[in-house]
């Protein structure tokens, strides 16, 4: 871990150096739609897309985490209410489907529906249904956000769905390369600890700031 601390200056140079690993020529020829899984990723959607103006989004997901470990997560649900299971932890805590798909419609209610009208006032997340897809974040501990977009991408048959992402467990880009059609990355770490300790700067993005960056780009 020591290898790879502080390896990124912020958010900023994350997207800059992942401007040279991603084909930017491609990215303005067919048009990529640029979607966030996350709020930093939103930051670095936007500074990757700002040559070429691509439209970028933020696609919500809630995290569902176990009946008795609130920092154990079991499943994540996207805002078309897409699910995603950790199988493995669900059968070693034996823990019921109903549990699961109930904390599913209460996360999609209490939460993701206020976000929606919140940064995108109400309206549904744009079909992306024959287009060229990236999916962006500053990092990924697990690959449940990834995994829940691109269930929820690839059920809308786009023509193409990518990854871009500064950092990540060399497991979850093994998990991940089947459903995309490439992966855009910096650094594959065997062992991972969490997202913030590979950037010297990781100040939270704000819901002022998601606003902004969405106010700015977003083309719905």
């Amino acid at each position: 871990m020591k290898k790879y601390k502080n390896i990124l200056k912020d958010r900023n140079d994350a997207a800059q150096k992942l401007t040279e690993v991603i084909p930017m020529q491609r990215l303005k020829d067919e048009n990529w739609k640029l979607i966030s899984v996350s709020r930093g990723g939103l930051e670095l959607a936007y500074n990757i897309s700002k040559k070429y103006k691509n439209s970028i989004d933020f696609l919500f997901s809630e995290s569902i985490k176990a009946p008795n470990n609130s920092e154990c997560e079991i499943a994540r649900v996207s805002e078309s209410e897409e699910i995603v299971i950790n199988e493995k932890l669900v059968s070693a805590f034996n823990i019921q489907y109903d549990y699961i798909y109930g904390e599913a419609r209460r996360k999609h209610e209490e939460k993701i529906l206020s976000y929606i009208y919140q940064y995108r006032k109400g309206q549904p997340f744009a079909s992306m249904h024959n287009q060229v897809v990236l999916l962006v974040d500053e990092g990924s501990e697990t690959g449940m956000k990834f995994m829940t977009a691109l269930k929820t991408i690839l059920a809308q048959k786009p023509k193409a769905v990518y990854i871009a992402v500064p950092v990540i467990p060399s497991d979850v880009l093994e998990l991940l390369e089947p459903f995309a059609d490439d992966i855009f990355f910096l650094y594959s770490i065997n062992d991972y600890v969490e997202t913030s300790l590979y950037y010297e700067d990781f100040e939270k993005v704000d819901e002022e700031r998601i606003e902004k960056l969405l106010g700015d780009k977003n083309e719905i």
